[in-house]
Order: C-alpha cells, then structure tokens, then sequence
C-alpha cells in the first residue's frame, strides 16, 4: 500500500510546486487505512491547505489506492 501511496504523492507533487508547496509522506497505517502527510513550502501555511489537501490529495490518493479511509496532514 505505501508504494501505491507513494506513487500518487509523486504525481500531485507537481501540481503543489507549481505553487510554491510540496508534500511529504509521512506515513502509512495500513490498518486502520490512514495516509499521515506533511504540506510544505507554500503549502505549509496557506489558509487553502486543507481544501487542497481534502479537494486533490486525498481524493485522487483514494481513488487510486484500495483500503485507504483517509489522509491527514501533521
């Protein structure tokens, strides 16, 4: 699952520098399904993270990734 993850968080990452930001994995709980990531640069404090964090990153993560329940940023 963490490389599936991964390979998603290559994909958005992009789209976040294009901006100033970037993302990190932070971690996998395969578990419970919970993806834990850090927003960085630009992203870190924009008052838009969580909306890009719910709105891109957890949607296509998702979509793409089996057993993922959620993504949360720490």
């Amino acid at each position: 699952m963490k490389e599936q993850v991964e390979k998603v968080i290559e994909e958005i990452r992009p789209i976040l520098q294009s901006d100033g930001g970037d993302i990190q994995l932070i971690g996998v709980d395969e578990k419970t399904g919970i993806v834990t990531v850090g927003l960085r640069g630009r992203c870190g404090g924009c008052p838009h993270a969580q909306m890009t964090l719910q709105a891109v990153v957890e949607r296509k993560i998702k979509a793409e990734v089996p057993g993922v329940t959620a993504v949360e940023r720490v």
